[in-house]
């Protein structure tokens, strides 16, 4: 998040302050306490799912086990589709270095799983393929726990990807046009790699001078669903604010208007 978004970053703190109050655990220890908001709301639906068998606030938890790390998917608050997934472990963000290995994969199959949260909020007015999945940087979020953005995709972006999604393939290489503003790279996944796929894994491949992971944000949009070759497209921008939660919609405004039709 830039915030959970830079537009509704006062929301979020307001009603996951308000969760924060009503329990014991402490969040953990960061320089700017309000950038651990999120994570002190998480030890709510984690403490609800242990000791209830409840998810409150949060849409959902899995605790894990041994072989595999823990997820939770929460809804901004105010925001009909706006949903977060992310790990009941405490990992900072995109840049943390266990994001390389297995986990990253299934931090990425659980966020796969949940984009089925935006179209249910939708009532099947949105297909599947047009959520869209961002992280944003550390210069670019406000929470310093790793959370996956989820929501509709900007219609400018999916019109761009469109156009010249032919000329994306399996490896890095920079988009030939900007979107909303910035330029990215870009690379494409088919539908039988997604499951085996980790986007933050791939980050560490980027071409060109390396950076810091923590001026890189990812976005991932599904092909078209009227494209031929169904997958994918990993989309990764640098920069210290980098923001690829741009390129989502949280208004839904195509979905809307599919609604009037």
């Amino acid at each position: 998040m830039r915030g959970i978004s830079e537009v509704t970053a006062t929301p979020w703190l307001c009603a996951l302050l308000l969760c924060a109050a009503l329990i014991a655990t402490p969040a953990h220890a960061v320089p700017d306490p309000s950038r651990d908001v999120l994570w002190t709301a998480l030890q709510g639906c984690i403490l609800a799912k242990k000791t209830l068998g409840r998810t409150f606030p949060c849409l959902a938890v899995d605790l894990g086990d041994k072989g595999y790390p823990g997820t939770a998917v929460l809804r901004a608050p105010g925001q009909p589709t706006h949903t977060v997934v992310m790990p009941t472990d405490n990992v900072v963000g995109l840049e943390a270095p266990e994001l390389q290995g297995a986990s990253g994969n299934t931090y990425w199959r659980a966020t796969l799983a949940a984009r089925s949260y935006v179209t249910d909020a939708l009532k099947g007015r949105l297909p599947i393929e047009e959520v869209g999945m961002a992280v944003n940087s550390a210069g670019g979020r406000s929470q310093d726990q790793l959370h996956i953005h989820l929501d509709c995709i900007k219609p400018g972006v999916r019109a761009a990807l469109q156009r010249y999604g032919h000329s994306v393939k399996g490896q890095w290489a920079p988009l030939p046009i900007a979107l909303q503003g910035s330029r990215f790279f870009a690379m494409r996944i088919s539908a039988g790699e997604a499951a085996s796929f980790n986007p933050f894994a791939a980050l560490a491949h980027l071409p060109g001078r390396q950076t810091s992971p923590r001026a890189t944000s990812v976005a991932v949009i599904s092909t078209s669903q009227h494209e031929p070759d169904k997958g994918f497209y990993v989309l990764a921008h640098r920069a210290p604010d980098s923001h690829a939660e741009k390129l989502l919609d949280h208004s839904c405004a195509a979905a809307s208007k599919s609604a009037t039709r």
